[in-house]
This record gives C-alpha cells, sequence and structure tokens, in this order.
C-alpha cells in the first residue's frame, strides 16, 4: 500500500533519513509536500512511532483526476472502504483545496462523504451508516485536477509525544526541536546543553535520540483501534520499540538545560518526569551571563527568545550574551533557531551553516556556529 508522511516544509529530507533508518521501500518526496512510501498497516505503525518531524501518516485510498464535483463523487464511490472500514466506523471528511476547480472544502467534503455512505450501504446493506465504531479519518486532498483520498493512521498530528500536557509562553513544537537536533552537529554521545530551556522540549527529544527512544512511544494512535488492523503484526512493532527504549536506558546521558524563568523550569520538571526522564536530565535555574560549560566538546543548542517573543534590544542582549557563552567554552558548537535578522551581529560572527526551518508559519534559520574564533 501507498502511505505518505506528511511534514511541513523544510523537514521532508529528515523525515526521508527516519524512513529510510527504518528499512521501507518507495520512498519518495511529493511535489505537494510530504515523503510517499510503500508497505502494510505494521510499516504505517512503525512511522507513527519512529518519525521525529513528520506530521502524520496517511493510508493512501486513491488518486483520481477531479475536474468536476461528479468525477470527485465517482472516484470516492469506487474506493473499496469495506477493504479497511468496519460496518461500524466512524468516517469524518477534511478536504483541502490547492489551485483546484473545486475549491469549496466544505462542498468537496459533503460530496465525498456522500459518496463514501453510499458505497458502504451498498457492501453492507444498511439504510444509513452507523458510525458508532473506531475512528477513520478521511482526508480528501485536491490538487490541481487530481485528488488523492487518504485515511489519517495517526489520529492526533505526531507533535503530540504525550509528555507536554502543560505550555509555556511561546512553546517549541517537538517536531521542529528534533529537526534542529538532526539538522546540528551535535552527535548522542557529546554532552548537550540548552541554556534558554524554557519547557524542555529540546532536551526531551534529544533525551530520546541518545536513548534510542521512539518519541511516539507513549500514545495511541487511531489505527490502532481499527478492527481490521493486523494487531498481531502491530503489538510485535511496539514491542520492539520498548526494548530498544529499555536498552537504551543504560547508556550515559550528558544533557542539560537552564533558563531564568523559574515558572518555566518547573514546568520543565514537570514534562521530564511525564517523558519517563526523571533523574537523567540536569535543570538548573541560571542567567546565560553565569553559565560556566565543561571542558571538552559539546553542543549548544537553543530556541532563544526573538523578536516575535520580544523586544529586539533585549533579544540581541541574549544573542550577545550566547556569543560569549560559546567563546568562553572551546570546543563547543551552538546552534540558535532565530527569525532576527539581526542575530548574527549581535553573537559577534557569521554563522558557519544555516538551514531554513519554520516555527508555525514563522521563517526562521537555524544558525550553527562551529567552534573557534572567527571575524564577523
Amino acid at each position: 500500500m501507498e502511505l505518505i508522511a506528511s511534514a511541513a516544509f523544510g523537514l521532508e529530507g529528515l523525515v526521508k533519513r527516519d524512513l529510510v533508518r527504518l528499512g521501507v521501500q518507495g520512498i519518495r518526496p511529493l511535489p505537494q509536500g510530504g515523503v510517499s512510501f510503500r508497505g502494510g498497516l505494521d510499516a504505517a505503525l512503525a512511522a507513527n512511532l519512529w518519525l521525529r518531524c513528520a506530521d502524520r501518516v496517511l493510508l493512501v485510498m486513491g488518486r483520481f483526476p477531479a475536474c468536476s464535483f461528479e468525477e470527485l463523487f465517482q472516484g470516492v464511490r469506487r474506493i473499496p472502504w469495506e477493504d479497511i472500514l468496519s460496518p461500524d466506523a466512524a468516517a469524518p471528511i477534511r478536504a483541502q483545496c490547492a489551485r483546484s476547480k473545486l475549491m469549496s472544502p466544505s462542498d468537496c467534503q459533503s460530496i465525498a462523504k456522500k459518496a463514501l455512505a453510499e458505497r458502504m450501504k451498498k457492501v453492507y446493506g444498511y439504510e444509513r451508516m452507523p458510525e458508532t465504531g473506531p475512528v477513520h479519518q478521511v482526508d480528501v486532498m485536491l490538487h490541481g485536477d487530481a485528488a488523492t483520498v487518504a485515511l489519517n493512521t495517526s489520529g492526533a498530528a505526531l507533535n503530540r509525544r504525550g509528555y507536554r500536557t502543560w505550555t509555556g509562553e511561546a512553546p517549541l513544537r517537538e517536531t521542529l526541536a528534533a529537526a534542529m537536533l538532526l539538522a546540528c552537529p551535535w552527535r548522542i554521545k557529546q554532552p548537550l546543553h540548552d541554556p534558554c530551556c524554557g519547557t524542555g522540549t529540546l532536551l526531551i527529544e534529544a533525551a530520546f535520540l541518545a536513548l534510542d527512544r521512539a518519541p511516539g512511544l507513549a500514545r495511541p494512535f487511531d489505527m490502532e483501534a481499527w478492527p481490521k488492523a493486523p494487531k498481531a503484526a502491530m503489538e510485535e512493532v511496539r514491542r520492539q520499540a520498548r526494548l530498544r527504549f529499555e536498552a537504551g536506558l543504560q547508556r550515559p546521558l550528558q544533557i542539560s538545560g537552564s533558563d531564568i524563568d523559574p515558572d518555566a523550569l518547573e514546568l520543565a520538571e514537570r514534562h521530564v518526569r511525564k517523558a519517563g526522564l526523571a533523574g537523567r536530565i540536569a535543570l538548573v535555574r541560571r542567567d546565560v551571563r553565569d553559565l560556566v560549560l565543561p571542558r571538552g566538546e559539546g553542543a549548544i543548542v537553543t530556541n532563544p527568545p526573538y523578536g516575535e517573543r520580544l523586544e529586539k534590544k533585549a533579544a540581541r542582549a541574549v544573542a550577545a550574551q550566547l556569543g560569549l557563552l560559546q567563546r568562553r567554552s572551546p570546543g563547543w558548537s551552538l546552534s540558535a533557531l532565530t527569525a532576527d535578522r539581526g542575530f548574527e551581529p549581535a553573537y559577534g560572527r557569521r554563522a558557519d551553516r544555516r538551514r531554513r526551518l519554520y516555527n508555525g508559519r514563522l521563517e526562521c534559520e537555524l544558525l550553527q556556529f562551529m567552534p573557534g574564533e572567527k571575524a564577523l
């Protein structure tokens, strides 16, 4: 079956890299975003468990031309829904339209729902779909003259790892935090410190990487409740993920964070406990100006406050202190996510590498400063 790992713009390459590690077949980027691959529902569950930067995993049910509402109706009705949906399945429809002649998502949603219901009524012989069973979310995606119809195997977005039940000011999405870590020069055996750790998202995602912990291990996915899903195969996928984490817990961990906000640190402590990492991540209240890091090699990775969250003058003062922190920490790289174009002048040097990322709709850069003194 064809599956799609949807992802925010700029993260497709990292999603592809994770899929390669999973050993799935037929991996290819999609022109409208996301990455396509092939496999069964056990592969879909593995992707839900292990993809660190994807938004959702979709099971493609059909692709067909859709230049008119009639073509949309007939295309959806031809799909063999009974192969996956149980007789009592709840099948809510969500429609997206982009550069399509069918520009009304609500109309497309209604037409697709009617077509699906007609197919199910014909197969199962009832007058009306009961929809009292497990949810099978249907996504109808129209782009140009083509329609892609898929089932959302994930349910809630994959950034919902299950550990962050409390949020602070301007929380960093878990998938973006993972992307920062995968794109920066940190290696899992190195020390890592976040001097603006806030509620701890970067630190927890780093610990998951270092301990070989599947990011989705603590949460359920919609597909696990589907009556026609292969329960034994999917439980084996979960069992293997648990075994890997149990083995990973034996590894040493050198991950720490600091912040000047006591309320944020309290939330970070709660999130660390919720993630099952109590005692494994060191947290301390400290101003960046007073921070001293251990000698040797390491990585500073952070999402410092910038213009959207703080006045530019104050944000650039933080950037300047981060520059001083790296200069007094020989051997440490520093990676910072920022939307402030004045970050580098305030920091005191140009970044050695940069990567465009999006924090929600805000265009940012992940700036990477390698160890060693360099001029602006």
